[in-house]
């Protein structure tokens, strides 16, 4: 009776989770669904064909927020780690990471308004460079925090041991301190990523209306009430973060079990 209890609630989580994954990717193959009828009166692939085709506005949009979203997350990991070291040995350790969390006081839009005019004499309003940017300013500062419980006096002690026993700083990175970083790179990676992939508020601000994300068409399809479109940009949206999480359960959990 417990068995079939606790698998009927796994069930009950299971469709809670699935179920608007699948009527997106229903909808994405719609043409026509008109209430009260429970299934579209015709799926067909030529949405598919037609987003998907070169130089589509969303097959672009794709390309550029994948581009965004590998760099950011790749700049911030590798910035990240470097200076989270620093300040996790710093004597003001504790005002230094006061200070990583104000990006996260302001909600992205309130925090891009407060940003723009100093873009604007930058001349990265409206262009991919200011939209890196501005990812950049959320992204390092989480990678920061992210790595601060990394460098703790375990990492520390390792590493005067190598120096004690004659080995150099570059032995000690590549020997030490990349070894057991590992995961914690790879992890901070996955997220970074994720934060640039469905950042919305910096980007439709800094951007200009001029750099269209995915997340951008995303909401531009549903103000127009496309919602056969706005399902499809959705579908494109959550396939990277799918292959993030099989790739982080293939390689990353099966390695440490």
């Amino acid at each position: 009776m417990k068995y079939s209890i606790k698998y009927f609630i796994l069930l009950m989580l299971a469709l809670v989770f699935t179920l608007p994954i699948a009527i997106l990717f229903l909808l994405s193959f719609s043409q026509k669904w008109v209430f009260p009828k429970l299934l579209p009166e015709k799926l067909t692939l030529e949405n598919w064909t037609v987003i998907l085709g070169d130089g589509h506005v969303i097959s672009n949009s794709f390309v550029i927020s994948l581009s965004i979203a590998l760099f950011v997350a790749g700049s911030a990991t590798i910035l990240g780690f470097v200076l989270s070291r620093y300040i996790a040995y710093h004597p003001k350790r504790r005002l230094l990471t006061f200070l990583t969390y104000f990006p996260f006081a302001l909600s992205p839009v309130i925090f891009a308004i407060c940003l723009k005019y100093y873009f604007i004499k930058l001349g990265l309003i409206g262009n991919l460079y200011g939209i890196v940017l501005a990812q950049l300013i959320i992204a390092l500062p989480y990678s920061i925090i992210f790595f601060l419980s990394f460098w703790n006096q375990k990492v520390l002690d390792y590493q005067n041991l190598v120096y004690t026993l004659g080995g150099k700083q570059k032995q000690a990175f590549l020997y030490i301190t990349l070894p057991l970083a590992k995961s914690f790179l790879v992890i901070c990676f996955f997220q970074c990523f994720l934060i640039s992939w469905f950042e919305y508020g910096l980007t439709s601000i800094i951007g200009y209306g001029k750099i269209s994300t995915l997340t951008i068409h995303v909401f531009q399809f549903i103000n127009e009430a496309n919602i056969f479109y706005a399902a499809l940009s959705c579908c494109l949206l959550i396939l990277p973060p799918v292959i993030l999480l099989w790739f982080n359960k293939r390689f990353i959990i099966q390695q440490k079990g």
